[in-house]
């Protein structure tokens, strides 16, 4: 596999059930953390929630095996070492330009492996395992999906961010949290109690956004304070130029509500830089037709260094000197006349209270 990640951890046993043709009533497991969180006394594991999602969905039981007991397993052990003298051995010879080509290859040294006599014992690997296959249980109609698990705030704009993709979730659920479980093809969205809420297929590129008219309130343009006019007169603040740039990308998408993150991404870029930089920048947008949010995001800072002090909200700031130790002294405490006349002063002092 190219990683070993949970998605990829879920999708391995999935394959090898396939392989198998059925399910076994006992998983044992190692203890990667992808399987097992917490394995420290064996009698109560805690596994990974992904992990025991597959075996709640395929009708097994994970019982992993006891940290540092490689007898616990000896049978996948011994087949590992099979794998590494046997067959890694054979291909590590071979050049490979992908990892399919590797697997095919392997394919075929497994099945030759499985169907090799044994030294010791009668028939072969796959003449046992026809028998022991007949215990196996019925594999379910569908894989398990390996699900992502997120909590979101539905922002001002009813959408949730997730994976860097926008879903639209009812109004109701204004400012409220969310819970999302997403897999590779759809992103399911909850309430934090548990309702199902809504299905989206999920986005394929970055930026994507998914909104679904109903769940806008019909006066959704003065519902919040976000809304068109609200963008355009903090716009009119800084410039007729930035007023311009908001006004275009309000206009840029199928729903006005789907642009209000970029107006007030624009927007807050006076927090660190002045109006006169972001009038500039956007002046530069409209010039050369890229009014966008990205554009002036990779943009602003360096017409902010052009103009120097006045590029920034507040100015260059005069970096201080740093402190050392818990007070300074001027360089004439540490003269040797000075350290002496505080010392005689100190001796003077102690006799005197010696003498009362």
């Amino acid at each position: 596999m190219l990683s070993t990640r949970e998605p990829q951890w879920v999708e391995v046993n999935n394959h090898a059930l396939d392989y198998f043709g059925g399910v076994p009533a006992l998983v044992v497991c190692d203890n990667c953390k992808q399987a097992v969180i917490v394995n420290q006394d064996w009698i109560e594991p805690e596994l990974n929630k992904d992990y025991a999602d597959w075996a709640d969905h395929y009708g097994t039981v994970i019982l992993p095996a006891k940290v540092r007991k490689p007898k616990f397993k000896s049978s996948v052990e011994n087949a590992v070492g099979i794998l590494e003298k046997g067959l890694f051995h054979k291909l590590e010879e071979q050049q490979y330009f992908s990892l399919d080509q590797f697997n095919k290859d392997l394919w075929k040294e497994l099945e030759a492996l499985n169907k090799e006599p044994f030294k010791k014992k009668e028939h072969n690997r796959y003449y046992y395992w026809e028998e022991e296959k007949l215990e196996l249980m019925p594999l379910p109609s569908m894989h398990y999906e390996y699900m992502e698990r997120k909590t979101a705030k539905v922002s001002s704009d009813f959408h949730v961010r997730f994976d860097n993709a926008y879903y639209s979730v009812d109004k109701a659920f204004l400012h409220k949290k969310v819970s999302i479980k997403a897999s590779s093809s759809v992103v399911r969205i909850y309430s934090l109690a548990g309702e199902f809420l809504y299905e989206w297929p999920r986005a394929i590129r970055k930026g994507q956004w998914s909104t679904d008219p109903e769940h806008l309130p019909e006066n959704y343009k003065g519902f919040t304070q976000w809304n068109g006019p609200y963008f355009i007169q903090k716009a009119s603040l800084v410039g007729k130029n930035t007023e311009t740039v908001i006004r275009t990308i309000l206009k840029s998408r199928q729903y006005e509500v789907q642009t209000y993150r970029m107006c007030l991404g624009i927007l807050n870029f006076t927090k660190k830089y002045s109006n006169k930089a972001l009038e500039e920048c956007c002046k530069q947008a409209i010039s050369l037709n890229k009014q966008k949010y990205t554009f002036i995001k990779n943009t602003i800072s360096v017409i902010a260094d052009d103009l120097g002090d006045a590029g920034y909200r507040h100015g260059s700031v005069q970096k201080k000197e740093p402190t050392r130790g818990g007070y300074v002294m001027p360089p004439e405490a540490s003269s040797i006349d000075t350290l002496l006349s505080r010392s005689k002063a100190l001796a003077d002092q102690m006799r005197e209270e010696a003498d009362d």
